[in-house]
């Protein structure tokens, strides 16, 4: 090999280990979001102090954990203070972490981790659409548009009466039973298009909704009836022999 081309061949691989060195930069949604991967609060000065019933069944949640580990209780204390707040400010978080003595950095992520607690505010009746593929396949999509086109929202929005927020989700644990939805504490499921609209007309006219499945099943059971299990037990000593 002449000593050109001996040199070419060094100048390129070095050109190479020098790109492999270096981390490529893009942009990608969770540099684009200000919503998942951002910590940002929309209010920073939103007071909050815990109510008295409510710091008493904090510290009792407290107590069920061993001296020194009273940040696992975070999750439950900050599902109170969201409870009696409506959402999640910062404020709240920060009187979350003095009660537990834990750094607020370590309530910030526990807080932006779990898509159950809400940083801005919400309606009264925050409405949880699952979208994920068994509801998608079993009409979601068809549901999420007639929900929304019956509040006029979108996604993400809250109605003017402050009465909806409108969400689209991931896995609710109800894939048997789809499409579903959640609103509040409450599953609503195997649900139509009308269906999914009378129960928010009974919201707002103040009224409380059987929840569960709108078909005949019960809970999760399969749609056409059970396939096993379609006897009362038999009970103890069935088919022992009877010198056991």
């Amino acid at each position: 090999m002449s000593g050109l081309a001996s040199a070419a061949l060094k100048q390129i691989s070095s050109q190479l280990v020098r790109q492999t060195q270096h981390r490529c930069l893009h942009q990608s949604w969770p540099v684009l979001s200000g919503q998942v991967f951002v910590h940002r609060d929309s209010d920073p000065d939103e007071p909050f102090e815990f109510t008295p019933e409510n710091l008493t069944r904090a510290k009792a949640v407290m107590g069920i954990y061993p001296e020194g580990h009273t940040a696992a209780a975070v999750i439950p204390v900050l599902d109170l203070a969201q409870r009696q707040h409506g959402w999640l400010p910062i404020s709240a978080m920060h009187k979350t972490a003095d009660l537990l003595g834990m750094p607020r950095m370590r309530v910030y992520e526990v807080a932006t981790f779990y898509t159950m607690f809400n940083r801005k505010p919400t309606g009264r009746f925050l409405v949880q659409v699952c979208t994920t593929t068994p509801c998608m396949l079993c009409g979601a999509n068809d549901l999420m548009r007639a929900i929304s086109t019956k509040l006029g929202i979108s996604a993400g929005e809250t109605t003017r009466d402050g009465m909806f927020t409108l969400a689209s989700v991931e896995c609710l644990g109800a894939c048997v039973n789809a499409p579903m939805m959640q609103v509040n504490d409450d599953y609503y499921e195997d649900l139509t298009n009308k269906e999914a609209e009378q129960i928010l007309d009974e919201l707002k006219a103040g009224k409380k909704p059987t929840a569960g499945p709108r078909s005949s099943r019960f809970a999760s059971e399969p749609i056409t009836g059970l396939t096993s299990l379609t006897t009362p037990p038999r009970g103890p000593g069935f088919k022992v022999r009877g010198d056991l």
